[in-house]
């Protein structure tokens, strides 16, 4: 194969990889900011317990995209990682801080050490949420890079009005998802507070989607460039549409599953356009284009693509085949149990 074809590939796999991570630590973070809306500590109990067996597992994909990112794309890697270093580094003290909280929220009775935790749980949950949009919006927007590739921004330049609606849309997706999991995993009083916090967050994202898709098609056309070019794409945002649609009446009908996957659906779709319209982008320089970093002048060589090819081929399997194992041995409702966090 050709070096512009492996490139493309690889492109479409850090997509997967992402999409992947979005969808499974998506819920999770989603229900860490919904932590918080609920008073009884067994509830809070219920929804640690929720998340407890999967939530590291949720995380090995962005540890796998970040490291196909690293290996295919070894230039864009080190920009972004330089460019957003303070972000990144606040994104990882996020999710660190969370999963520390997890682990120690149950470990002594006093109401203080628990509420502690369940703050600390709750803000490193909506922060990850919210710089992961943010991240996602400048991206999308663009970043100053020089002709060497280099950022020439700081981090404060990252938080402008458009990055941050994207963030804000981002964590009431999020938290949309998250509600819905808890619908599934729980019952009774819990699982009827979480229908309605299911119902709330779906009203809000609904809202910065609308206005975030504005805002792209006014101040950021690039982005929606393919779909002016391949009008045949148009069916992907009418698929986003559908499943979003979907939501609620499975909700009603007391199909949790199914409205799970259908959010699972709306937001793989949502990545899928993202990736769609930047390419082949991976870092739009803004406002000098022709400094941008693409799959062809920040890719590795054809021969490490190519053997990287064949690793991804056996290491998936094992990702995919773990993480179902994960999620089958602990379907079922939650219920708190002598070992339960």
């Amino acid at each position: 194969m050709s070096g512009a074809t492996l490139a493309t590939i690889w492109f479409g796999l850090v997509g997967v990889l992402f999409a992947g991570y979005a969808i499974l630590d998506g819920f999770d973070l989603g229900v860490g900011a919904l932590h918080l809306f609920t008073r009884k500590d067994e509830h809070r109990r219920v929804m640690l317990n929720a998340i407890g067996p999967v939530w590291d597992g949720n995380e090995v994909w962005l540890v796998t995209g970040g490291g196909a990112l690293f290996a295919a794309f070894p230039e864009a890697y080190a920009t972004a990682f330089s460019g957003f270093y303070g972000a990144f580094i606040l994104l990882l003290f996020a999710l660190i801080f969370r999963a520390v909280s997890i682990e120690f929220r149950s470990k002594e009775p006093w109401g203080w050490w628990r509420k502690a935790w369940d703050i600390g749980f709750a803000a490193g949950s909506v922060v990850a949420a919210l710089l992961i949009g943010v991240a996602a919006g400048n991206v999308a927007w663009g970043i100053p890079l020089d002709n060497q590739h280099e950022f020439m921004g700081t981090f404060l330049s990252l938080l402008r009005p458009y990055p941050l609606l994207v963030g804000v849309t981002t964590l009431a997706l999020f938290m949309m998802h998250g509600a819905i999991y808890v619908v599934m995993k729980t019952e009774g009083e819990l699982q009827q507070q979480a229908r309605g916090w299911a119902r709330k967050t779906m009203i809000v994202f609904i809202v910065g989607y609308v206005l975030t898709t504005a805002a792209t098609l006014l101040f950021a056309p690039h982005m929606a460039a393919q779909l002016y070019a391949h009008p045949w794409l148009i069916v992907l945002p009418v698929l986003n549409v559908l499943a979003i649609a979907n939501i609620p009446r499975e909700l009603h009908r007391g199909r949790e599953l199914r409205a799970f996957l259908s959010s699972s659906a709306a937001m793989a779709v949502l990545v899928c356009l993202f990736g769609v319209n930047m390419f082949p982008n991976l870092l739009l320089s803004n406002p000098s284009p022709q400094n941008s970093l693409n799959i062809y002048n920040a890719a590795s060589s054809p021969r490490t693509l190519s053997t990287m090819l064949y690793v991804a081929a056996i290491g998936m399997p094992f990702v995919i085949g773990y993480t179902s194992i994960i999620y089958w041995v602990f379907r079922g409702k939650v219920r708190i149990e002598p070992t339960s966090y």
